[in-house]
């Protein structure tokens, strides 16, 4: 990376709901897309085809952006994208592993002289066949990163984790210790994950504290007394981690004013 970058992430609960049903008010996907100061933004659970992202995304792809996409292979489920305002040299769709090609929970592109991906983790349930594809879905990500962090290049992803990794990650972990997002198993994997190289960074910029949280469930006053999830990360290579300039998590001012049930995490890389 020759120059500063901004990465953001967000999972948009839904691609046409967050550009269409909730754009009153300049509060929509689009509105933040006109002045976020990011370069390259990470999308997860567009619930919609290459075909149906491209037409939600019009306006922006009208004004310059590149897209780069995963759909997914069950209608109105999962989907993944990267947004960038310079080309993409490379896309790669998928982690690498067979099972989960079609399933629209990671791309990779190459952009701006990095490596940028948007993956989007299953959520799981405890003692079910769903928690054992969420681990080897988990499995095969940590594959393709250490096959990332080999190949020596400045790389970044960014995604809806569904894991919070410690206490401080979770407002209610006491009511969650035997959940999916959770579980011991899930929080270990993370921290074997960091251990190998990767860096939190936004946990690195604030260490020792609880949250920030990047997603609030919509029902109840969850968002209202911030009883949220960390579990939008961005983990980067040490060459980048070292140097992040800002942190960001775009908490909405009220209840009023959310696009989605996540928030962005934004990141600059000096």
């Amino acid at each position: 990376m020759t120059r500063p970058l901004t990465v953001s992430t967000v999972n948009v609960n839904g691609i046409r709901a967050a550009v269409k049903q909730r754009s009153e008010d300049n509060r929509g996907l689009l509105p933040w897309l006109a002045q976020t100061p990011a370069d390259v933004v990470c999308l997860q659970e567009t619930r919609a085809d290459d075909e149906q992202l491209a037409d939600a995304l019009a306006p922006v792809l009208a004004e310059g952006w590149h897209l780069a996409s995963a759909a997914p292979h069950v209608k109105g489920r999962n989907g993944v994208a990267v947004l960038s305002r310079t080309p993409h040299d490379d896309v790669r769709i998928g982690c690498g592993a067979e099972e989960f090609a079609s399933h629209g929970r990671y791309v990779e592109v190459d952009t701006a002289g990095v490596t940028v991906g948007s993956v989007y983790f299953p959520t799981g349930e405890a003692d079910t066949e769903r928690q054992r594809e969420k681990e080897r879905f988990m499995a095969a990500v940590a594959d393709r990163m250490a096959v990332l962090r080999a190949a020596g290049r400045d790389a970044v992803l960014g995604g809806d984790w569904n894991i919070a990794h410690t206490e401080n990650d979770i407002k209610n972990w006491k009511g969650n210790v035997k959940k999916a997002g959770f579980l011991p198993d899930e929080r270990r994997w993370l921290s074997e994950l960091l251990a190998t190289g990767w860096v939190d960074v936004v946990r690195a910029a604030h260490p020792g504290e609880a949250g920030p949280y990047a997603w609030w469930s919509w029902r109840g006053k969850a968002f209202d007394n911030d009883a949220g999830w960390r579990i939008d990360y961005q983990l980067a290579t040490p060459g980048l981690a070292a140097r992040v300039a800002a942190v960001n998590t775009e908490r909405p001012a009220a209840y009023a004013l959310r696009w989605s049930d996540h928030c962005p995490v934004t990141v600059t890389y000096a």
